[in-house]
């Protein structure tokens, strides 16, 4: 009999309905954590247009000093048959009398490092690729090299 009347006492606790003032106080509380949550969305929308509109304006601006690949074909040539070994400062070295250049690219293989065997040289001036194109079929570590531009040594490729 103990345990029935125990058993309607916890019945009747669970079906009695929780006191009103704290639910005020909830969802009070909640209201102010939404209006907080809000307010900090608006914030990170300000932020994200303030940084679209910084990242407008630094392309803009790089826009016009970015070089055209076209640009920097003009102003390169197409060296190959070049020794497995050479190194790009070598390659620089055997330029050197045609001018001034900005870099040396030799072209590895993409899966076991190793070159291929040609090179990409970037001069300072277009006009100074003429100079090097006289340079064909001269001798770079015991082998003959080929130089021309890149648009005509890959004119049918294209």
């Amino acid at each position: 009999m103990a345990d029935l009347d125990e058993r309607r006492e916890d019945e009747q606790l669970d079906r009695q309905p929780e006191e009103p003032e704290e639910e005020a106080v909830d969802e009070g509380g909640d209201e102010e954590e939404i209006a907080a949550m809000k307010k900090r969305v608006q914030e990170m929308e300000a932020e994200a247009a303030k940084l679209r509109e910084m990242q407008a304006s630094l392309d803009s601006q790089t826009e016009h000093l970015r070089e055209s690949k076209e640009d920097i074909d003009n102003r390169s040539i197409f060296v190959g048959n070049v020794d497995y070994g050479a190194s790009p400062e070598e390659i620089q070295a055997h330029f050197q009398s045609c001018g001034s250049i900005n870099r040396v690219t030799i072209l590895l293989d993409k899966f076991t490092g190793h070159p291929k065997g040609f090179a990409y040289v970037e001069f300072a001036e277009p006009s100074l690729v003429t100079q090097a194109i006289v340079l064909n079929d001269s001798v770079f570590r015991g082998r003959n090299i080929k130089v021309c531009t890149p648009q005509a040594c890959f004119a049918g490729l294209r």
